[in-house]
């Protein structure tokens, strides 16, 4: 069975004795989304636009190494890796992730962000964690160079899920 068969939260190992939470290589961390969500809604907006544009850039940086590892535990193709990455994340707390594959990228719909549900509410998206995740997954995915940006945020008081572009750097 492929590594990926198994799910995420049966690789993770709590080494309570290390006082860490593990899957292989890669360490995780939980904290309270509306702790980690503070921060920002702590900032003025300029310094909060900022601050959420590192988060995003940080998470595609790191966000693709752990989708180049689910890459190389056997989701090798495009398919795959938007099944693993949709069946992980809700196991990371990240909400549910439904893809949707467009003619110039991939969007992506997530009902119950926990960055939205963590901040409160907000005058502009706050899912920049997500945008992304979703620029390093669709860039392994189309095997080019891609950007993740956030359209809708549930945050902002819109109905439904937040909504996601992926779309081809220039």
């Amino acid at each position: 069975m492929a590594e990926t068969a198994r799910p995420f939260r049966e690789r993770l190992n709590w080494d309570l004795g290390r006082g860490e939470i593990t899957d292989g290589p890669v360490r995780y961390l939980l904290i309270r989304p509306d702790t980690f969500m503070g921060l920002f809604a702590r900032l003025d907006p300029a310094g909060r636009r900022a601050a959420l544009d590192a988060l995003r850039d940080a998470t595609r940086e790191f966000g693709s190494r752990s989708a180049a590892r689910y890459q190389a535990m056997g989701a090798d193709d495009a398919d795959r890796l938007l099944a693993t990455i949709t069946a992980t994340a809700p196991q990371l707390g990240w909400g549910i992730w439904r893809f949707h594959r467009a003619a110039n990228g991939l969007d992506l719909e997530v009902s119950n962000s926990p960055f939205a549900a963590g901040i409160g509410t907000s005058d502009g998206p706050v899912c920049a964690a997500i945008a992304g995740m979703l620029g390093a997954v669709a860039s392994l995915a189309f095997g080019r160079p891609m950007t993740g940006e956030e359209t809708a945020c549930a945050a902002t008081g819109g109905d439904g899920p937040c909504r996601f572009r992926a779309r081809a750097l220039p």
